[in-house]
């Protein structure tokens, strides 16, 4: 395997700061939330083992350790892809849910065959 430096191999530039961070669940493989992170909420992330993503509407960092919501995304491991432009973060999720809407998943809408996305059920 071989090792390159926590930020060296990633490219924040391409994104215009910002790299796609995509959150699963390190139990179930499911997948939990996309989300965004610059440089800083990475090495924060890095720093504390908890989830910090940079939030492009409050234009701040957003921390996923239960300050607003309640909610922890513990990481349990870190991807980058070949292109070094997007991560995803293995995560434990505390609370159970990981959106906003109170949803475990904020992927809860799913397109029909008529291709409308509509509430999908619980699962």
């Amino acid at each position: 395997m071989s090792e390159i430096s926590p930020t060296m191999g990633l490219d924040f530039e391409k994104g215009g700061g910002l790299i796609p961070a995509v959150a699963q669940d390190d139990e179930t493989g499911e997948i939990l939330m996309l989300a965004y992170m610059n440089r800083e909420s990475f090495e924060k992330t890095l720093a504390t083992g908890e989830v910090h993503y940079y939030s492009r509407s409050r234009r701040k960092l957003w921390h996923k350790g239960g300050g607003h919501s309640g909610r922890v995304q513990k990481v349990r491991a870190l991807y980058t892809d070949c292109d070094g432009d997007a991560i995803v973060v293995r995560i434990k999720q505390v609370g159970g849910v990981s959106c906003h809407t109170g949803r475990r998943t904020c992927f809860h809408y799913q397109a029909g065959p008529d291709g409308v996305f509509r509430l999908a059920p619980d699962e």
